[in-house]
């Protein structure tokens, strides 16, 4: 499986997914039942100088939301135009937020660990008919299709811009659509020939 983390020997590395994962959900919480755009600023900030504390560099940081630049571009015009810049600036700045906070536990927790914390947790749910095994394997998978997906558009983007297709939503959708399902059905396969009983 694809892992977000970056090795290093900070108090975040060292620290059990558990409370770094309990107190994501936490900060996530709060930061959503917060309206105050002040307090958000101070949350956020917080925030980012967790990340040289954590031996993470701004290059780091930075590239955790890159990728949402635009979203954060559009959602901002939209929440200015009918709401105001403090609400625009507000609702970017929130999410940047949680993004952050997010990638933080992500970059200091192996994946493995962060799964295996989530199955110790899902034990309690068992006897209302919860099973940790599968429930785990689903969020494995989750979290190997999401790296692998990106790497498709990219693929498929790359392809059709040969053939100048790019601008194209269905020159681009189909075949990475199609690829997503062939890969689907494989792994489906490879669990049952395994024989896979949790």
């Amino acid at each position: 499986m694809l892992d977000l983390y970056s090795p290093g020997r900070s108090v975040l590395h060292r620290m059990r997914p558990a409370p770094k994962m309990l107190g994501l959900m936490v900060a996530a919480t709060l930061l959503f039942l917060n309206q105050s755009l002040l307090i958000t600023i101070i949350a956020t900030t917080g925030i980012l100088l967790l990340y040289p504390i954590a031996q993470l560099s701004p290059k780091q940081a930075i590239t955790q939301v890159r990728p949402l630049l635009w979203v954060f571009i559009l959602f901002f015009a939209i929440q200015w135009y009918f709401s105001g810049i403090e609400l625009a600036a507000y609702v970017v700045l929130r999410l940047a937020a949680l993004i952050w906070l997010a990638s933080l536990v992500t970059l200091t927790t192996r994946s493995s660990d962060m799964i295996d914390t989530m199955t110790r947790a899902l034990h309690v749910f068992k006897p209302l008919g919860v099973n940790p095994e599968k429930v785990s394997l689903a969020i494995s998978l989750a979290l190997r299709f999401i790296p692998v997906l990106a790497q498709i558009t990219t693929e498929v983007r790359e392809a059709q811009k040969v053939r100048g297709l790019e601008r194209s939503v269905i020159a681009v959708a189909m075949p990475m659509a199609i690829r997503a399902i062939k890969m689907a059905d494989e792994i489906s396969d490879a669990i049952d020939s395994r024989g896979y009983r949790s």
